[in-house]
């Protein structure tokens, strides 16, 4: 009887139960929140839906015993575990790039070849990534923290998650969650500031139609534009290479298989585990804390800033452009990288004061312009603070 009994308490003593705290179960409700903002709202259910799970994943109470070190081996943190090994892919990172090659694949930068002056609006939204880089700084950051945290301004969670894995390693679970969930709210944080910023008339504006861009355009475009953007910052070639490189794969007309497999299967896999393993790191003992907080608010300052520099800066182009040229100031906020995202939020804004007026294809340039803004920015910063 003595035996089982002891059996008993040995088997308890591994349950998640015996080792559960209140900081997992908090956890745990962050991660459900997550899974049912992405199904019932459909905000980034592809994003949000793995990283929930992830969430909850990392935050099963483990048993570890703290003088032998002796635990399951089956947490992210835990060195050769499952979970550990794919969560390898974030920190030394290998899964953004190959995502960027997915997102090079599958995107048509038609609008931007056509319109090139609309690239300035995506340099513009990269300001909300050095101003909360200053503001970080101010607050005690060390300048690689801060530079880390400041990307979270582009609305690129790959950008976010391969910078921080180079600056701030430790600060990689809060930055990712937090650079993803300002995606996944896009549509909430913009739209407000894009009617704060503008008049009904400035909402109507009527851009030109895009130029037909042709082919042979298209294929010397990311050839020529890696060349330009490696040459200023060589640092951030592993991001800039494969979003061009999937680019040209799509638009060379003759390697249509591999354009597939980057833009389809490739990515979905990248995203799938880079959003579980991302989840799974949110464990509560390293992910609440003060510092988890003051970052998320530096990252919701940081998209403000680059929302609010996009439209604002194509009012102040507007002063200098005839009537005939002006830009719909309400394709600003499609400067940060949230791709397609931001560009719809664009589109759906513009269609409620004149549902005659398509602004998605015009909100594509700047938006597809804030991809390229956001590897460089990241790679400047990787090239000064690294």
């Amino acid at each position: 009887m003595g035996n089982i009994i002891d059996s008993l308490q040995q088997f308890w003593q591994f349950t998640g139960f015996a080792n559960c705290t209140w900081q997992h179960l908090v956890m745990i409700c962050i991660g459900l929140i997550f899974i049912t903002l992405g199904i019932v709202k459909k905000w980034e259910p592809l994003l949000l839906v793995p990283i929930g799970f992830g969430i909850i994943v990392g935050n099963i109470p483990l048993f570890f015993d703290p003088e032998t070190g002796m635990g399951l081996n089956v947490g992210i943190y835990e060195e050769g575990s499952v979970m550990n090994i794919l969560y390898q892919g974030v920190q030394k990172g290998w899964y953004p790039p190959l995502i960027f090659l997915g997102i090079g694949a599958m995107t048509d930068f038609s609008a931007l070849i056509s319109q090139p002056r609309l690239v300035l609006i995506g340099a513009a939204a990269q300001i909300g990534i050095f101003g909360a880089y200053m503001l970080a700084l101010h607050l005690g950051f060390t300048p690689a923290e801060a530079g880390a945290i400041g990307i979270i301004g582009g609305a690129d969670g790959p950008t976010a998650i391969f910078l921080s894995s180079r600056l701030a390693p430790d600060l990689m679970g809060a930055i990712a969650i937090s650079a993803y969930s300002y995606m996944a709210l896009v549509p909430v944080i913009q739209k407000p500031i894009m009617l704060l910023l503008t008049s009904k008339k400035e909402r109507c504006i009527r851009m030109a139609p895009l130029r037909k861009v042709s082919q042979k355009e298209k294929i010397i475009f990311p050839i020529v534009g890696f060349i330009c953007t490696a040459f200023i910052v060589p640092s951030g070639l592993p991001l800039l290479g494969m979003l061009f490189f999937g680019n040209l794969l799509k638009e060379s007309g003759v390697t249509r298989r591999l354009a597939q497999t980057a833009s389809g299967p490739l990515i979905d896999v990248m995203t799938t585990l880079i959003g579980l393993t991302v989840g799974a790191s949110t464990q509560a003992d390293v992910f609440l804390s003060p510092k988890s907080i003051l970052i998320f608010g530096l990252g919701f300052v940081s998209f403000i800033i680059a929302t609010f520099c996009g439209v604002l800066f194509v009012k102040f182009m507007n002063i200098f452009l005839k009537e005939g040229r002006k830009i719909n100031p309400l394709i600003g906020n499609a400067g940060v990288s949230a791709v397609p995202d931001a560009a719809r939020v664009s589109e759906t804004v513009g269609l409620q004061y004149d549902p005659d007026n398509h602004l998605l294809m015009h909100a594509m340039a700047p938006n597809v312009a804030g991809v390229i803004g956001s590897a460089v920015a990241a790679g400047i910063l990787l090239g000064f603070l690294s």
